[in-house]
């Protein structure tokens, strides 16, 4: 069965640390580009089109999309397809709890589900640490995504880490426990 891993949190709580770290370590882990149409940063992202995505969502090849900080994110069925290829193990971010459910529910894969948490002050800390011009911004998604965690209460997880207290290389040995439990790799 095709595999992936979910990675949800609050900004800055080490979502692209942790896949970079995972990408490192190798057995088949890759970062999966959601499609971003606005402007901003492009690193980590296809970048598309207002066309593009209204060519996905008449497909119905939509998983799911967002609206934040002025521009839209879409993880879609394409991309997820091309990023399984070969076997690959995609780590995706999310950051709201009806993506991780509607990903897990239309896009048949086992996914591993990990909870990235950390506290407010170092969401501004490390926003303002890795230049972001938005940290306010960051900061209200921040509080988003903590009442989004709390009206989910039942929402289940493989692993919750606090990234305050856990390294990158510690995460990353437990998250590819649960991926591969066999694994040889840590």
């Amino acid at each position: 069965m095709r595999q992936g891993v979910l990675l949800y949190g609050p900004p800055a709580a080490g979502k692209d640390t942790v896949t970079a770290a995972l990408v490192e370590l190798g057995a088949g882990y890759v970062p999966f580009a959601r499609l971003k149409i606005g402007s901003g940063k492009t690193d980590g992202y296809r970048m598309g089109t207002p066309q593009q995505l209204a060519d996905l969502e008449a497909r119905g090849n939509v998983i799911y999309r967002n609206d934040r900080y002025g521009n839209t994110y879409v993880i879609d069925q394409p991309g997820l397809e091309a990023a399984m290829a070969g076997g690959a193990v995609p780590v995706v971010h999310l950051g709201q709890m009806v993506g991780v459910e509607r990903l897990a529910a239309l896009f048949p894969a086992r996914w591993a589900r990990v909870l990235l948490w950390c506290s407010r002050e170092t969401t501004a800390r490390r926003s303002a640490e890795r230049g972001d011009s938005d940290t306010t911004a960051r900061l209200a998604a921040w509080d988003a995504t903590r009442t989004d965690l709390a009206a989910h209460p039942q929402a289940q997880w493989d692993l919750r880490l606090e990234t305050d207290d856990t390294a990158p290389h510690e995460a990353v040995k437990m998250i590819d426990a649960i991926v591969h439990p066999a694994s040889t790799h840590t």
